[in-house]
């Protein structure tokens, strides 16, 4: 099993990484964060789950330990495959997964591009136990998740910067820079965003 990768950042795309270590080099689908978290280096390191199929082998790469285990939990849903568990880390971060989670907000699990209702609810009926259980765990050890609360409003101007490419933990944590710098309406937001990323 390959858990983990460090090298050589060979080429970087928004959802695939080539990294070189030891003269090989891995091709690696990377969640959003991860992404982010190489972008501009000539040298990075991803946490990995190897997928072996009939059809081939496909390396899967996170940003942390915690987002791999998240992933983990994602796929071990019936008809959630990896692509589609990279696509759902894509969209949010892992604090911001937990939380729609754990409050059954369908709504914005279903805003994940091809995620649909029925497979949006299976997430939350299968993973909200244990998920809302680390939740208290991290709130009784202190370290409470970072959750940038959402409005309805807020959505709207969320989902037309992940439309431009941006991923939902950028987009989130842009809307959220507008407001506190006064903006109102969601072109306000938008506009303000855009100039913050």
């Amino acid at each position: 099993m390959i858990g983990y990768i460090k090298g050589k950042i060979l080429s970087l795309a928004p959802d695939v990484a080539l990294i070189e270590t030891g003269g090989i080099g891995y091709e690696i689908f990377i969640s959003g964060s991860a992404h982010s978290l190489l972008a501009g280096k000539t040298e990075g390191a991803v946490y990995t789950y190897l997928q072996v199929r009939e059809d081939g082998i496909t390396l899967f790469g996170f940003s942390s330990p915690e987002e791999k285990q998240m992933f983990l939990k994602l796929t071990s849903v019936s008809g959630v495959g990896p692509k589609m568990g990279i696509a759902v880390l894509s969209s949010m971060d892992i604090n911001g997964l937990a939380s729609a989670i754990a409050t059954s907000d369908i709504k914005r699990l279903s805003s994940v591009k091809g995620l649909g209702k029925k497979t949006a609810e299976r997430i939350i009926l299968e993973l909200r136990e244990s998920v809302a259980v680390n939740i208290k765990a991290e709130i009784k050890s202190g370290e409470v998740p970072k959750v940038i609360p959402v409005t309805d409003g807020d959505e709207d101007a969320i989902v037309a910067l992940m439309t431009l490419g941006f991923n939902r933990s950028e987009s989130i944590k842009a809307v959220s820079r507008a407001k506190e710098q006064g903006a109102k309406t969601v072109e306000d937001i938008i506009m303000l965003a855009l100039r913050g990323m």
